[in-house]
């Protein structure tokens, strides 16, 4: 049987070498097994931060913190599905957008963080299994501007930005830790 995204038991092999995720659609099969990555990954980083480091700037404060690159990965996340629906962004989500510019005024909890990441992630899984193969090459406007995308090209970008990011937060997090 094939490891879960909320397995805790460590998995020797990639995600994409533990065999599809159940429920979700074949196409959309490397959206999902992106997104078990990059969570798998962020919360190897987030386990040896403190909160004082999350919001650690480096760089003179030219880098942005780790913490940034969490939330902005989960917030483009939820932003880029919302319009892989076919839906505007909710004045929530652009409040939360707008919150992202001052995130470095805030504090976060390394272990908050990671619930909050592994949550997102849960979330696009659910809408991965709600989305119809069908679907996949519809029309989806972006932003104020309408511009146009696909339902597909809207997924795989999500995964393919929350990878960036975790990424990013994965060499914060080794610059921060072997600069102590």
């Amino acid at each position: 049987m094939p490891k879960m995204p909320t397995d805790p038991t460590p998995s020797p092999q990639p995600p994409w070498l533990r065999g599809p995720i159940p429920g979700i659609p074949a196409l959309l099969q490397p959206v999902a097994h992106a997104l078990v990555d990059a969570d798998e990954d962020a919360q190897k980083a987030l386990a040896n931060l403190t909160g004082a480091q999350l919001n650690q700037r480096l760089g003179g404060g030219a880098a942005a913190s780790a913490a940034y690159h969490v939330k902005h990965a989960m917030g483009s996340l939820d932003r880029l599905f919302t319009y892989a629906r076919g839906e505007s962004l909710s004045v929530e989500q652009l409040a939360a957008l707008a919150a992202e510019k001052t995130i470095h005024e805030r504090t976060f909890e390394p272990a908050q963080l990671a619930a909050e990441f592994s949550a997102a992630i849960r979330r696009a899984h659910v809408q991965l299994r709600a989305t119809q193969e069908s679907e996949l090459l519809t029309v989806r406007l972006v932003g104020r501007a309408k511009l146009p995308s696909s339902t597909i090209d809207l997924l795989v970008h999500a995964a393919e930005h929350t990878a960036r990011h975790v990424g990013q937060l994965m060499t914060t997090a080794k610059v921060i830790l072997t600069t102590r």
